[in-house]
């Protein structure tokens, strides 16, 4: 029997180039808002780094708050990490992962806004710090940046490494139990040699985002001193119209985040820089003592205070101003801003979401299809060049070589899509990645055997294992762009703003209850675009859709 599916999808071409045309779109609109910058821009000269001591600053502060997150990151994920492998059996842990994982779609703007309920002048710990401990606390300048991001990417460093320690071979696990390696020895002997791969790619992963912060640096920086490079390159652009400037600055963020991921590729970089859903089944022998097991707990229980705190302060701030934040004045009728806003950002992220899902499995399918090592290489760069190139970096180069047409148009608004779905891609290929190569030989070859190509085989070999990782690469892709603030706040219009907008500038007026409120709809709206995907690419809804439709879907032919 051989099933023949229509000519032009059973060419293996048909796999190849629509991957390689999104590639080399990725390689092409990188490198035109770069040229951009060149281009439109009159760069100033490069000793205007060492000459102006405002752009000294700028460089330095970025370097310096970047390293110190990246350090005290990698300090807790480490220790946090270790605990969970030794512990993979007590209530509340898969909900724990869970919430590490979200850390990585979490607004930016939102999680400020709790960070700020609980550590800011008039914070919970502040109050404790000032009257018990004598100590005083400012949260705005580099306190808060790395405070902030240590919140971020602690919890995602940690799960990441998880990953790692969980994936080490079983035999070295039997050993080290058979010889009752302590922590340290069980340390070097088995949980280091499987994070060390990791290692350089996750510094810089982290280094990258903290080095790239947006929307953290905008809110919690202290003035001048406290600036980095994204934040200067938006002011030049926005208030000081200083082209020139901006593409300076860019230029130089492109040199250190490019220099770095070469430096992590030098080095063993592995493509395991994002968590799957699998959960331990071994434990180790290490953590078996009555006071291990206590250290434990009090270690994680301090982690898992600092990671929910902050998250308790903007469902007890945002929760009461609800009713009024939806219907104002006590009418009936919805807030159109916050309605506006709504609308606006899920126009925007959803279409992003579908732009990175489909450009991951097109580059996916051309790797798979490729005979040529140099052709899956190409593909690899092109779709982690997002992370090279920072959104903000590629947003001003766009910005230059489409400015006459932006900022009174929808234009505005579908370049920030275009520019969100290519700041997802890396996230959501690496989701898709292993279940896409995980399909075993024995199931191919019974493919191949049958001649199921192009639409069938997707149907019956492929959709079965994918339509659950395809569900959550969705919900990251929409998920991140749903919490932007970077690109929107320099293509946007401050009278159409999306809800991190929204968010903003209730913060910078001072509405800290309308502000919490749309902090905590805009949770709520990420969790209820969790809670849809996760139902879509549930198996008994499939099911459901799959026994409605088998009456009018027609049977292969048989040759």
């Amino acid at each position: 029997m051989n099933l023949r599916p229509s000519a032009p999808f059973s060419r293996p071409g048909w796999r190849l180039w629509p991957g390689l045309a999104i590639a080399g779109a990725l390689v092409v609109l990188a490198m035109a808002g770069l040229g951009a910058l060149v281009w439109e821009a009159s760069l100033p000269d490069m000793n205007e780094l060492w000459r102006s001591r405002y752009l000294r600053t700028v460089v330095a502060f970025t370097v310096w708050q970047a390293f110190l997150s990246v350090v005290l990151s990698l300090l807790v994920a480490i220790p946090v990490a270790r605990i969970l492998a030794r512990q993979s059996v007590f209530p509340g842990r898969v909900v724990l992962l869970r919430l590490m994982e979200l850390s990585l779609v979490l607004p930016s703007i939102v999680a400020v806004s709790g960070l700020v309920s609980v550590y800011g002048r008039q914070g919970w710990l502040t109050g404790f710090a000032d009257d018990w401990l004598g100590a005083s606390w400012n949260l705005y300048g580099i306190n808060g940046i790395v405070l902030a991001h240590v919140f971020f990417n602690a919890p995602l460093a940690a799960r990441i490494l998880l990953q790692a320690i969980e994936s080490a071979p079983a035999s070295q696990l039997r050993v080290a139990a058979q010889l009752g390696l302590g922590h340290w020895w069980y340390w070097r002997a088995v949980e280091w040699p499987a994070v060390k791969p990791v290692m350089p790619g996750l510094a810089a992963l982290v280094f990258t985002l903290c080095f790239t912060s947006f929307a953290i640096v905008m809110t919690l920086g202290g003035g001048p001193a406290a600036t980095t490079i994204e934040v200067a390159i938006y002011q030049s652009l926005r208030f000081e119209f200083d082209a020139g400037q901006a593409a300076l600055l860019a230029m130089v963020q492109l040199v250190i985040c490019g220099s770095l991921w070469w430096l992590a590729a030098r080095h063993g970089l592995t493509a395991s820089l994002l968590p799957n859903r699998r959960v331990a089944s071994h434990r180790s022998k290490a953590g078996n003592s009555i006071w291990a097991r206590l250290g434990d707990a009090a270690a994680l229980g301090l982690f898992v205070l600092f990671l929910v705190t902050p998250l308790i302060a903007i469902l007890l701030r945002g929760l009461p101003g609800m009713g009024s934040a939806f219907f104002p004045e006590g009418t009936f009728s919805v807030n159109p801003a916050l309605l506006d806003a709504t609308l606006r950002s899920l126009a925007i992220a959803i279409p992003a979401g579908l732009m990175s899902v489909s450009a991951a499995l097109l580059i996916l399918a051309c790797g798979t299809a490729a005979s040529r090592p140099a052709i899956t290489r190409l593909t690899d760069v092109a779709a982690y060049l997002p992370l090279m190139v920072p959104p903000l970096v590629l947003g001003t180069g766009l910005f230059l070589l489409f400015r006459p047409s932006l900022g009174n148009s929808s234009e505005g608004l579908i370049l920030v899509t275009l520019i969100n779905a290519m700041m997802a891609l890396p996230f959501v290929l690496q989701m898709l990645r292993g279940p896409m190569g995980n399909l075993d030989s024995a199931s191919r070859q019974q493919a191949d055997q049958l001649g199921m190509l192009g639409w069938y085989r997707w149907r019956w070999l492929h959709w079965p294992r994918m339509r659950r990782p395809l569900a959550l690469a969705m919900a990251y892709g929409t998920g991140l762009s749903l919490g932007d603030f970077g690109v929107i706040a320099l293509f946007g219009s401050p009278g159409q703003p999306t809800l991190p907008v929204l968010l903003y500038q209730q913060l910078g007026s001072y509405r800290i209850d309308a502000a919490a409120a749309t902090g905590l709809w805009l949770v709520l709206l990420l969790l209820m675009l969790f809670s849809v995907f996760n139902r879509l690419g549930s198996p008994l809804f499939n099911a459901g859709l799959a026994s409605k439709s088998s009456r009018t879907v027609p049977e292969p032919e048989h040759a």
